[in-house]
């Protein structure tokens, strides 16, 4: 049998359930219904993907746009490093010599073949090419102690040094008219003969032995350019 406290406490357990219970009763009747409300359906606007054009559909490069270089030379080259190419490891920029000019003349040229733009050096031709020394390479030949410039394709093969002409780029032949190059000795070097002061005293400048000579001045900016790997064309 329980006492008055638990009574008590039983009593006031039940009664305080039966209130809640009351509550929530009333507070069941008197809220609202709820209307659902679905959501607006979500909108995203993107700014359109900028694909780039396929290669084919970009401007071409313009090839020496202020006509430096004679087109038939420039043609001439353009198909040698085409048939040369897997050779070619450096195609970013080809060099060219016109032996038509006169040696007074800036005459190698480096054409960028990203930019299409060229500049130009003067360089010798080899005296058994200009035995006159008229200035104007007259004949050419691929046989050792000829002394003559060959024409055709080389690869520039990198930098050298010698005990005779100093700094050097070496050069092989890619070509029958020029394949002894490397035999031959036939490189790029400064020379004397190459100097400013010797065309201003002479209207023309010195002959080498075949070599490709040059300033001073021109070798140091040319021979890092060249280095390995670029083909270099003397035409006719």
């Amino acid at each position: 049998m329980l006492g008055p406290q638990a009574r008590w406490s039983r009593r006031g357990l039940i009664v305080g359930l039966g209130a809640l219970t009351a509550s929530c009763a009333t507070s069941s009747r008197r809220a609202a219904p709820v209307a659902f409300v679905a959501p607006a359906p979500l909108t995203v606007t993107a700014e359109p993907l900028f694909v780039p054009p396929p290669p084919a559909a970009r401007a071409a490069v313009t090839l020496d746009p202020r006509g430096q270089i004679r087109k038939a030379l420039l043609d001439d080259a353009l198909v040698a490093f085409r048939r040369h190419g897997d050779r070619i490891a450096r195609k970013d920029e080809i060099y060219l010599v016109d032996f038509q000019q006169h040696s007074s003349k800036p005459r190698l040229f480096r054409l960028d073949m990203t930019t299409g733009e060229v500049a130009a050096w003067r360089t010798a031709h080899g005296r058994g090419s200009d035995p006159a020394h008229t200035g104007f390479a007259q004949r050419f030949s691929n046989v050792p102690d000829s002394n003559a410039s060959s024409v055709g394709a080389y690869l520039t093969a990198g930098q050298s040094s010698g005990r005779k002409h100093g700094p050097n780029v070496l050069l092989d032949g890619l070509e029958p008219t020029n394949n002894e190059a490397r035999q031959r000795a036939i490189i790029v070097h400064a020379a004397d003969y190459c100097e400013p002061a010797y065309v201003a005293a002479h209207g023309k400048l010195g002959r080498s032995y075949g070599c490709f000579s040059l300033s001073q001045a021109d070798l140091k900016v040319l021979r890092p350019a060249m280095d390995a790997g670029r083909l270099l064309f003397a035409g006719i």
